[in-house]
């Protein structure tokens, strides 16, 4: 009996090239290069914005003599004239603050305004048609999106390195206390120094201003949403400082069952997810609960976490004002009473 002859191959077999090279290593080889044109030009567009920033304290009281000690960041200029955004961190109680931008003279820099509950600061430099970076949207984000940091870390110089966002709507708390909401984590490697620093997107806008590393673990960085910190930047510009109203929630940006917001004729897709109550607190006053959806507050939609801190921070504090929820599929009224925020 004659053997039968074997199945033919249906898949697609590598072609070979002259050089013995398969397509698919060719196919590899080009997403390599792919990824690498987009860091380099990134960081040819972003990098003559990033700034140096040098500080300098004086330490002492009166019984101990004064002295000087110094601390150095990151930052980067969002605007043609002059203004740039870094760490609250960096600057904060700083008595000299100098910039210092790729190619540049060192610049003694003024504090516009500083809000540590957010971890941000503005200083301006002046000047004209300085390179400058624009904001992209943080709400946009997906994890797996490139993330790209540049900074100065240890003054060494300028410093870039990519990865990925590895998870959105964290939570971190800043050095005043205050849990900052809606933190994008990534994996792009951060060193003392990048604070302040840009994180950017493959378009070269800002999706977050990195501010702290995990000691305990290693790839796990923090940045602080590029909408919140325009929104923040915005603020400091225009009045010197962040006014906020209190509810005594911590929370996160989420998506909102798309049912409801049919059923509901709600006017956003997302909402601020409630993570917890603070007990005492006007939220837990008005009867919110751990997973509650804050959808509107005084007549304002709330697409998220920033949106929510905008409204406390611009309607009138101590009067009560409606906040509507979603509780599960349904939809209630409450009324709260946002008090003045006196945390420091």
């Amino acid at each position: 009996m004659l053997d039968e002859p074997a199945a033919p191959w249906s898949g697609e077999p590598p072609l070979a090239t002259a050089s013995g090279v398969s397509s698919a290593s060719l196919r590899d080889d080009e997403l390599v290069d792919a990824y690498s044109r987009t860091v380099t030009r990134v960081a040819q567009k972003v990098g003559p914005a990033t700034a140096k920033i040098d500080v300098s304290r004086s330490r002492g009281g009166p019984r101990r003599p004064q002295r000087a000690e110094g601390g150095s960041g990151s930052g980067f200029v969002f605007t043609p004239d002059g203004f740039l955004i870094t760490n609250s961190h960096v600057v904060h109680g700083s008595a000299r603050t100098v910039v210092t931008l790729p190619g540049g003279e060192p610049q003694h820099a003024r504090l516009v305004g500083d809000d540590p509950h957010t971890d941000l600061a503005v200083l301006s430099i002046g000047g004209h048609d300085l390179p400058y970076v624009a904001f992209g949207e943080s709400k946009r984000l997906q994890v797996g999106s490139i993330a790209i940091a540049i900074g100065n870390p240890f003054g060494f110089g300028w410093t870039v390195t990519a990865g990925v966002v590895s998870a959105l709507g964290r939570s971190l708390r800043t050095e005043s206390g205050r849990l900052i909401d809606d933190v994008v984590q990534t994996d792009a490697a951060l060193n003392p120094g990048n604070s302040g620093g840009p994180l950017v997107g493959s378009d070269s806008r800002v999706i977050g201003v990195n501010t702290a590393i995990f000691l305990r673990s290693q790839g796990i960085c923090f940045a602080i949403a590029a909408d919140t910190a325009q929104w923040i930047a915005t603020t400091l510009l225009r009045a010197g400082h962040v006014r906020r109203g209190y509810l005594g929630v911590a929370a996160q940006t989420a998506p909102l069952p798309t049912r409801l917001v049919r059923h509901h004729g709600l006017r956003e897709q997302t909402g601020a997810f409630v993570t917890s109550v603070e007990a005492g607190a006007p939220a837990a006053r008005a009867g919110l609960r751990d997973g509650d959806i804050i959808v509107e507050l005084a007549g304002r939609p709330i697409a998220g976490v920033d949106d929510l801190h905008r409204t406390l921070s611009e309607e009138p504090q101590s009067h009560p004002t409606e906040i509507r929820i979603l509780r599960g599929p349904h939809l209630l009224p409450l009324k709260i009473h946002p008090t003045p925020d006196k945390r420091h």
